[in-house]
Order: structure tokens, then C-alpha cells, then sequence
């Protein structure tokens, strides 16, 4: 992450005609809207500066300190930009204090995304001078254009042997496109069927109709055709033992909706209540596991495993006693075996993985699903998520109460 020195800072603090800076006294009222308007923007970098936007917060329009007193809770707020899931695919970002002009500022520096369009509530937002503006189709065709030439991630790879009519249409165009961009962008059509998939990152361009990673993943109802490990594997296990009696096993495939679906499905089968009508004056319902930990720790090892290079599923075994979910692939990027698990170190191997699952609704926000099993945990009276990571996978393991 490139960090601007102060010299830098000020002169784009003080060029007021630049498409790299936005400024912002406060960050009240509308101001957090416009400013992830201004991050999504920043990070499709239609001019192709290939440098980092700013957004100041605590300028006035002319650049002049606005007086702002620069809180840790306003860089909390700042920071929340980045992984709230707002803006898809997550962007690049940094938040830090800095003093500029004897005064306090919060300076937010935004990356050039390596995977444009970014959109931001279903919009795709761009710099058109000094000031930001929805991106009209001539403009989403070059942001689409210009993956062609980035160092991409693997889930926008082209799988050269799928064909377009391998991809869904009806599922791109009934479920996918209503819940990624907002109604009055679906109304514009003047984009093309193959402009679409190639602005949702299901194709490598309009006039490269080859099916991505993440298009066969998201609209294909047969991925695994072609990514032969895409799929779960479920086992239940009467012991606690693997060599014990299996009383149930499936293996789920299909897109990634219909096989987080189904396997949520026959996790609740076996999440069996009871209920409890003696102890207490009114009947009280446990389950063996909160149904939030297990849907948390399943969506964290479809978004992070690796589909690269391997044949494994993802393994979700039901013992007497645990559950255990098996996520091909070790700690990626920022994160390690070493820090993993611990609040507010987060990396991405399939960003636009993530953007799918945010958009079909099984995410709604990024970097607090660990956090959310263990409070589920907590309060079902489990102990908490237990985490075996190296180099190739990462289980979590869920254990029974005592």
C-alpha cells in the first residue's frame, strides 16, 4: 500500500481541479455516502493515473483545515469503508491521521482496483475532473477493458475449455443483475447480454466471451465440469472417530448459491432442537449448534478456500460430538497461521467471490464472520471455534456442549 509523503498530501489538498482528491469538512450527514461514492470512483480510476485518490476529511473545498477533530472513532468510521460490503469488489484502502496545514486531517488513500468496475450500491461511480458522475456505458466498457491488462486473482482467471452457453442467462439476468445494481441502471439497455457479464466479471470482455472462474461458480448450474474440487463433500459420522459407522453423506454441487443452499438445508436436518418443558415454566428451545457459527464458518470456507490447482472439496464432517469444516487452501495474503483469527486482519483470495456472495445475500458485511461464530458459540453455551491452519487448509472445528 503506497503512502503519500506530506508534499504529496499538499499538493493535492491544494489542487481543487484534480479527479485524484476529494475534501470534505465533516464526515456528517450525507458526507459518508458521498464518500464511498468518491472511494468507488478513486478505485475505477477511469483516467488511468494508476496512483492513488485521496479523500481528506477535516478540508474545506478551497483546502484549508476545516477544523475537524480527528477521533479514533472517525477512523473507525473511515476505515469501515473497506469492508462494510458497499462497495464490490472490496476496494484497496488505507485511513490514517496526518497533520497537513497545523491542522488534524483524516486522509483516506484509495488504490486503482486491479478489477473494474468497481460499483458502489449497485452503481458504478467515476472521476470526471474534480467531480464524481455514474459511469455511462462507453465508460463501464473501458473499466471492463482494462482488467485484460492487470495481475488478476485467480477467481476472474478465463477457463479457455467453457463456452458462454455454459453460463446461465436466466439465472444472470432474473437473479443475479436485479440484486447487484440498482433499478435505474437495469433500465439503461443499452448494454449488451455479453457487456453485462463482462462489467459482473462472469466473462473476460464483450468480445472475449470466455467464461471467468467466478462466472462458472456463479450463474453455471455444472462448475464443477470445469473446477472439479467446487463442491462439499458432507459426511455424518455416528462417533467421534472417521473410521466410525457414516449415516449420511452427500456430495452437494451445482452453482455456489444451490450448494450453500443445500448444504444449509442438510445442516439443519441434523441441527436437531430440543425442547426442554420441565425445568422451566415456559418451554425452552436449544440446538446442539447455533445455526449462525455453522453458516458463518461454511460461507468463510467457500469465500477463502482455494479453487486453484486442486481437486479437494470443501469437507463438512458431523461427528457425535463436533463438527468439523474442512477449507482447502491455508492463511492468505495479510493473513497467517500465526494471526489468524484475530480481529481486523483480513485478506481476500477470491474478492470476487466475495462480491457474489454479498450480492446473492449470504454476506452482508466483510472480515466479522470468525467473530460472529464465536459470539454465536458464547451464547448457545458451546465453547468457542477451535482453528487448525497450515499451509494447505484450514479446519474449524465446532465442538458440542459439555
Amino acid at each position: 500500500m503506497q503512502r503519500l509523503t506530506d508534499q504529496e498530501l499538499l499538493d493535492l489538498l491544494n489542487d481543487t481541479e484534480s479527479d485524484r482528491a476529494e475534501r470534505k469538512e465533516t464526515f456528517k450527514g450525507d458526507v459518508p455516502k458521498k464518500a464511498r461514492q468518491a472511494v468507488c470512483a478513486f478505485a475505477n480510476d477511469l483516467p488511468g493515473h494508476n496512483r492513488p485518490g485521496v479523500l481528506f476529511i477535516g478540508a474545506k473545498d478551497n483546502g484549508e483545515p476545516s477544523g475537524l477533530e480527528v477521533t479514533d472513532q472517525l477512523l473507525l468510521s473511515l476505515a469501515d469503508m473497506k469492508t462494510d460490503g458497499n462497495i464490490l469488489p472490496l476496494p484497496v484502502l488505507s485511513v490514517e491521521k496526518r497533520i497537513l496545514k497545523g491542522a488534524d486531517m483524516a486522509i483516506v488513500t484509495v488504490m486503482p482496483s486491479d478489477m473494474p468496475p468497481q460499483k458502489y450500491d449497485g452503481r458504478i461511480w467515476i472521476r470526471t475532473g474534480p467531480r464524481r458522475a455514474l459511469a455511462n456505458e462507453q465508460e463501464e466498457r473501458i473499466l471492463s477493458e482494462k482488467r485484460r491488462y492487470k495481475n488478476l486473482p485467480f477467481d476472474i482467471y478465463p477457463l479457455p475449455s467453457a463456452k458462454l452457453s455454459d453460463l446461465s442467462r436466466v439465472i444472470f439476468e432474473n437473479e443475479y443483475l436485479p440484486q447487484a445494481f440498482a433499478p435505474d441502471v437495469l433500465e439503461a439497455n443499452g448494454r449488451s447480454y455479453e457487456e453485462r457479464l463482462a462489467s459482473c466479471r462472469m466473462i473476460v470482455a464483450p468480445d472475449d466471451t470466455t467464461p471467468t472462474v467466478t462466472g462458472l461458480l456463479a450463474i453455471s448450474k455444472r462448475p464443477q465440469d470445469f473446477l472439479p474440487g467446487a463442491y462439499v463433500q458432507f459426511l455424518r459420522i455416528d462417533g467421534i472417530e472417521l473410521s466410525d459407522e457414516v449415516i449420511d453423506e452427500e456430495e452437494i454441487g451445482g452453482g455456489i448459491v444451490d450448494m450453500l443452499r443445500r448444504t444449509e438445508e442438510k445442516l439443519k436436518a441434523h441441527n436437531r432442537t430440543a425442547v426442554d418443558i420441565t425445568s422451566a415454566a415456559t418451554h425452552q428451545v436449544e440446538m446442539p449448534y447455533p445455526q449462525a457459527a455453522i453458516q458463518q464458518v461454511l460461507y468463510n470456507a467457500v469465500l477463502h478456500r482455494t479453487y486453484e490447482s486442486t481437486n479437494a472439496p470443501i469437507r463438512v464432517y458431523w461427528f457425535n460430538d463436533r463438527i468439523e469444516i474442512n477449507s482447502p487452501g491455508g492463511p492468505y495474503g495479510n493473513v497467517t497461521v500465526e494471526n489468524f483469527g484475530r480481529p481486523g486482519i483480513t485478506d481476500y483470495r477470491n474478492p470476487n467471490i466475495a462480491d457474489v456472495l454479498k450480492t446473492f445475500g449470504f454476506i452482508q458485511a466483510f472480515g466479522r464472520g470468525i467473530a460472529t461464530a464465536r459470539k454465536a458459540m458464547e451464547s448457545n453455551g458451546n465453547p468457542a471455534p477451535e482453528f487448525e491452519t497450515n499451509q494447505s487448509a484450514v479446519v474449524c472445528i465446532l465442538r458440542g456442549k459439555s
